[in-house]
Parts: structure tokens; sequence; C-alpha cells
């Protein structure tokens, strides 16, 4: 009987190892595991990490004859605006780039549509290694026009 016991209790706890092996290598995949990797990295002494853990700032100035005004601030994982303001668009969004012009936007990455009269707001990172961007970029999608971008520094 004590034999029985044994086994059915090692098949047990051994379906829960592969289970909880199997979440893991599932979690290794996801967009989320990067962060704490970055973690890790920036323990162990990595380059590669500072970026993300350092905070950058700019402010945003106008082009194209479009008004853009505010902070822009990369840090903790996030993007935030404050103070901002913009002029009207059908169709903003938020751009990290390496440039202002058209052809870094389309290069660079997507954040969100930003809300026209919210004067502060707040885009979560999560998977984007944004020390490997200069620009925040004002850019209306519609018209291919930016309005207005913030140097990171």
């Amino acid at each position: 009987m004590t034999i029985v016991h044994t086994k059915f209790f090692s098949g047990i706890v051994g379906a829960g190892i592969v289970a909880v092996a199997l979440t893991l290598s599932a979690c290794g995949d996801s967009d989320s595991e990067s962060a704490p990797t970055a973690s890790m990295s920036m323990a162990a002494g990595s380059s590669m990490s500072s970026p993300m853990m350092s905070s950058m700032t700019g402010t945003f100035t106008g082009m194209g004859g479009k008004n853009v005004s505010g902070t822009a601030t990369v840090a903790d994982g996030k993007l935030m605006l404050s103070d901002f303001h913009t002029d009207e668009g059908p169709d903003l969004h938020v751009y990290l780039t390496n440039g202002t012009d058209e052809a870094a936007v389309m290069a660079g990455k997507q954040i969100s549509a930003i809300d026209l009269i919210k004067m502060s707001q707040t885009f979560p990172l999560d998977g984007i290694d944004a020390g490997m961007y200069h620009n925040v970029v004002i850019h209306c999608d519609k018209a291919k026009v930016v309005f207005g971008a913030a140097m990171l520094s």
C-alpha cells in the first residue's frame, strides 16, 4: 500500500514540475519577460539595459507650421507627456524615432494614438527598448505629417 501511495505522489510531483516548466518556458517568449531580463542584465553590469533604466526627457517644438508643446519623459518603461498641447489633427499618434522626417517616423516605433484634450498622458513601453530612440514625434498618420517632436536626452 505504501508503494502505491509513493508512486502516486511521485507522479503528481512529476506532473507538477512539468506544468511549472511549461508555464515558465511559455512566459519566456512573452514581451513581459523582457523587463526582468533587463533588470538581471543590469545587475550583471550589462550596458544594454542601462537605457531602459535611465530617464530621458525632451521638450516638444512644433514643426511644419504646427504648434506642439510640452515635455516628453521616458522612464520606468513608460512614455509620459506632460503639459502637452498640440494643434488638432485627424489621426495623431506618438512615435519613438531616430529623426523627425517621414522616413524616420516610418522606421520608428508607433506607441499609441494621442488624446487631443489631455495635458498629461502616459503610455506603456512594454517590450520596447526606448534607449534605441532619440526623438518622440507627434505624427498625423492620415496626412503623413509630423506635427512636432521632442529630442530625448
